[in-house]
């Protein structure tokens, strides 16, 4: 099967002050495909953004490739959605009106403003993003409300909304819930997994947090510094199956113990040629 993402051969090279460089990763090389949760893991200054914004197209390698298919990714796209750390949602719109911003810019482009097919295209993208709102669990009353009489959690499900409506094959999430009291990022990744299970969208998910990539991922990838060279690489690639989940989804005490122990022993090692399959 062919990856919806291809890393190939992927060089990252930052100058440093004063002269010299540093390298994030030498050779690196990975493969995402179509319908994956990856969840990605590792110390900070490991390199999990800096593969975040390769995918998205906000950076680019000093050598190899990052391709969608068969084309290479240059920019960002709508076919790569983001939802950051901290939530990029315009204050002076309403959250309707946050959802409805990326499709009505679309359709702006594809009618003419005030003729009847842009009101009725107006209409139809309205409707959309109310169902899009609800799907992320905010309600009508909501909808009606500017960002700053939001919560953290309601502000990040606004942003997870204005992604998905642009139907992207491959949602991409910095850290999304890292700035959420636990209550409420316990209810983010719940609605999270649900909306990957109900939509069957490919997602790419970085956390510091092993139990929330655990819970999130059908798939967990360590990246951890090499002792034997001066950059980052892929140390554990774990499929984790549903099996071994509870039935409120979160994995049951012996098994998260187990893949915890798999990570962290990935990490001394630095094996960065295995795939661990937990049975």
């Amino acid at each position: 099967m062919s990856a919806l993402i291809s890393v190939d051969d992927v060089t990252v090279r930052y100058p440093l002050k004063g002269g010299g460089t540093h390298t994030v990763f030498s050779g690196l090389n990975l493969a995402i495909h179509e319908g994956e949760f990856i969840c990605v893991v590792g110390q900070t200054g490991c390199g999990k953004s800096t593969l975040l914004r390769l995918i998205l197209g906000s950076e680019h390698p000093l050598s190899g490739e990052v391709r969608m298919g068969d084309r290479q990714i240059r920019e960002p796209n709508r076919e790569r959605g983001y939802v950051p750390q901290k939530c990029s949602l315009f204050p002076d719109k309403t959250v309707l009106e946050n959802v409805a911003f990326g499709p009505s810019i679309e359709s702006f482009r594809l009618h003419r403003l005030l003729s009847p097919s842009w009101w009725k295209t107006r209409k139809d993208i309205r409707e959309e993003s109310s169902e899009y709102l609800r799907r992320v669990g905010l309600s009508a009353k909501d909808a009606r409300k500017y960002p700053d009489q939001l919560s953290g959690g309601m502000q990040q499900r606004v942003s997870i909304a204005q992604s998905l409506i642009m139907r992207p094959r491959i949602l991409l999430m910095d850290e999304a819930f890292s700035a959420l009291d636990p209550t409420t990022r316990t209810d983010m990744q719940r609605l999270t997994r649900s909306i990957w299970k109900d939509t069957q969208t490919t997602f790419l998910f970085v956390t510091h947090n092993l139990q929330e990539a655990i819970f999130l991922g059908s798939r967990v990838i360590l990246i951890a510094k090499d002792n034997t060279a001066d950059h980052s690489c892929i140390a554990c690639d774990m499929q984790i199956p549903d099996n071994i989940r509870r039935p409120d989804g979160y994995p049951k005490q012996d098994e998260l113990d187990c893949v915890i122990r798999q990570l962290e022993r990935a990490a001394i090692d630095r094996k960065s040629d295995e795939v661990l399959v937990l049975k």
